[in-house]
């Protein structure tokens, strides 16, 4: 199955049939008079939200989509038939931006959700609209109004709880794994992750929160380098980040690998760097506990971390119960926050509006960089399709 997570798409919306120009004409009725009736209306597009879909492959294929023309008016005043307005169905998370202003016209958060993005014509008046007293036998009508055209960016955005970020080979995908029904591959070399990967985390019976794992990221990753910058974007609707490090490395410093990271987050959008972030540390079990325990509290002293930390082995299932309800725990607080606290709410819904627009911003940006050192050599071809859309093979 192949993951997509922008896409360009070219909608447009049905024409207004025009007014019909009759008049009545039967047997013994000397004067008849105009009859003509109205065009109809033109169909419209919508864009719609279904939780069936994870992926906007479909939109790979075919880029072109059109409602229908209303019809015709006709004659004994007969309105024209008004054409059914076309659905395009998306996953959960996906955001509608205009290509052409930049504006967004929709972020689809909830299933069944639906927004018009090009608006269908109006019908055209017939002739019986213009009779008047000096004019009783008008010859006038009106021309339906045009539908809308719009080129559309479509981009997925996974909804998480927890999203998990951390250098490649650190244990992300063991972790989601160990604390979901998600079954990533799992391997014992880079990138062995490549799109996100989703799982429901059951803390109690009627407790669950969902966590994203997305591919690993490399020093220069705001450059373009490596993977995961493609898809830091998708950590926009998390509530809070899982930064995951291995307590021993091949190679390199723990330490070195978090500010790495950290510098990343903040070169990619700074409004990421400044969701909360744990840290918690992987791969205990390579290390004897007492040489672990002191091994994470250099490593915290060193960085002057003053957030939460956690020691675990997600390959043995070590310390993952204890982390599970530490994020059960602060989500459900960070939920009823929300609900009780308008300014708090205010604050974390501008947060979230904030990262996404500078992801927008950064992916375009890297995305101009590409499409211009394309063309520097002379590569350049008229298939754009790496300009608007990520795909990778799963």
């Amino acid at each position: 199955m192949q993951f997509v997570d922008e896409a360009t798409i070219d909608v447009r919306a049905g024409n207004g049939g025009h007014g019909c120009l009759s008049f009545r004409r039967e047997k013994y009725v000397e004067f008849g008079g105009p009859d003509g009736g109205d065009g109809g209306a033109g169909g419209h597009v919508y864009v719609l939200a279904d939780s069936n879909l994870n992926t906007l492959v479909d939109y790979r294929y075919e880029r072109s989509y059109k409602a229908r023309n209303g019809e015709p008016g006709k004659g004994r005043q007969m309105t024209g038939k008004s054409a059914e307005d076309i659905y395009l169905k998306v996953p959960v998370g996906t955001t509608v931006v205009d290509l052409d202003t930049d504006e967004v016209l929709a972020d689809l958060t909830r299933d069944g959700e639906a927004v018009m993005v090009a608006k269908g014509g109006r019908g055209g008046l017939g002739n019986v609209h213009f009779k008047s007293s000096v004019n009783q036998a008008p010859r006038k009508t009106t021309n339906g109004t045009p539908g809308e055209v719009r080129r559309l960016r479509l981009e997925l955005k996974v909804l998480a709880d927890v999203g998990l970020l951390g250098m490649p080979n650190a244990g992300k995908s063991t972790l989601i794994r160990a604390i979901s029904a998600a079954k990533p591959k799992v391997a014992d070399y880079p990138f062995t992750t490549l799109v996100p990967n989703l799982g429901v985390v059951k803390a109690d019976r009627y407790r669950s929160f969902v966590v994203a794992d997305i591919p690993g990221l490399i020093e220069g990753a705001a450059e373009g380098a490596g993977l995961g910058i493609r898809f830091l974007k998708h950590l926009a609707r998390t509530r809070l980040l899982l930064h995951v490090v291995d307590i021993a490395p091949l190679d390199g410093e723990p330490a070195d690998q978090i500010d790495a990271i950290a510098d990343e987050l903040d070169r990619f959008s700074p409004a990421l760097a400044e969701q909360e972030r744990w840290l918690v540390f992987n791969k205990i079990d390579l290390l004897p506990d007492q040489e672990a325990a002191e091994r994470v509290e250099e490593i915290v002293a060193e960085l002057g971390w003053e957030g939460p930390v956690f020691r675990l082995s997600a390959a043995a299932g070590v310390g993952c119960e204890e982390l599970v309800y530490a994020l059960m725990n602060a989500i459900e607080e960070r939920r009823l926050r929300e609900k009780e606290d308008p300014e708090y709410a205010a604050e974390q819904r501008s947060l979230r509006e904030r990262l996404e627009q500078e992801a927008r911003e950064k992916i375009q940006e890297i995305k101009r960089v590409n499409r211009a050192a394309r063309d520097n050599d002379d590569n350049d071809d008229d298939d754009d399709d790496h300009d608007v859309e990520i795909v990778y093979e799963r």
